[in-house]
């Protein structure tokens, strides 16, 4: 197969992108919006960009309509995002977290999911996640226009929160006992249980 990507339907390149993309981890992000409503969402266009200072870059698309999705505009008003880690035993509470609800209504409440808290933002995070990045907006890149443009919100992790449990010995994340899961394309999500070390040369 080739694809010339100026002549294809954009969904059409959008499903070969994220099939061959893979494994994509998961930035499921709170945010509030103006009146306080608590959103919660999932995002696969996701990663760690830096450690000094430390930074995460994630991508709420537009939606097929063209218009912004919730979090990218409680992002814009307020300046603060949460990213809870993905873990297995939270997947399918994650991916009903996905559904589109109308933006006065809480995925959390959805999801039968707790709050608590964050230490350095007003937004709050999710308790029954493993571990917590509280980020402070640094900039909002849009790429393109129309459906399933991108936004790369940029953001600096100000404050880290993991669980004790997920550590090893010397105070690092194992990620066996961490087990996160990703996102492949269509339906499937792979675990990080089949895991081989190999040292840096």
């Amino acid at each position: 197969m080739d694809l010339e990507v100026a002549s294809a339907n954009v969904v059409d390149v959008y499903q070969l992108l994220v099939g061959l993309v893979t494994p994509r981890p998961i930035a499921w992000v709170t945010t509030l919006s103006p009146t306080g409503v608590v959103n919660l969402a999932p995002f696969s266009f996701f990663n760690a960009f830096g450690a000094n200072p430390p930074v995460v870059v994630f991508s709420p698309t537009n939606r097929r309509d063209g218009s912004k999705k919730d979090t990218l505009r409680n992002v814009e008003a307020t300046g603060e995002f949460v990213i809870q880690t993905v873990t297995a035993d939270l997947v399918e509470k994650v991916n009903l977290t996905s559904k589109e609800i109308p933006p006065d209504e809480s995925e959390v409440a959805l999801g039968g999911l707790t709050l608590e808290p964050s230490a350095k933002v007003k937004v709050p995070r999710i308790a029954e996640a493993l571990a917590h990045l509280e980020c402070k907006l640094l900039q909002i890149v849009p790429v393109g226009t129309g459906p399933i443009a991108a936004n790369l919100v940029i953001g600096e992790v100000v404050q880290i929160h993991v669980r004790d449990e997920t550590l090893d010995e010397h105070g690092r994340v194992d990620p066996r006992r961490l087990q996160t899961v990703a996102r492949l394309g269509g339906e499937f999500w792979c675990r990080t249980t089949d895991l081989f070390e190999m040292k840096r040369p």
